[in-house]
């Protein structure tokens, strides 16, 4: 009996294992796991910033919240409280 109990508990703790790890590619769909912001750029990089759109990043977890640009080296996380974010996406809103 107690190898039965054992054999459900491990049982229940890879599935709960599994759908805990799996969480991200249910919400975005397989192969569309973005890597999350943890810190943010304050220093003015409007001149690295390519392409006219943005994303919002809310915090959770380890990810902080953050306005992702675009670069020719990747995504440049920025602080959504810097007045210079705050004029660039204002200018892509209007385009």
């Amino acid at each position: 009996m107690t190898v039965k109990i054992l054999s459900i508990t491990l049982l229940l703790l890879s599935v709960c294992v599994c759908c805990h790890s799996s969480e991200d590619t249910r919400v975005r769909g397989p192969g569309r796991i973005r890597p999350c912001c943890v810190g943010v750029d304050k220093d003015n990089m409007t001149a690295e910033v390519v392409g006219e759109t943005y994303r919002e990043q809310a915090a959770r977890g380890h990810c902080v919240k953050a306005i992702i640009f675009n670069t020719k080296k990747g995504q440049l996380c920025a602080d959504p409280k810097a007045q210079w974010v705050k004029d660039l996406t204002a200018k892509m809103r209007k385009e």
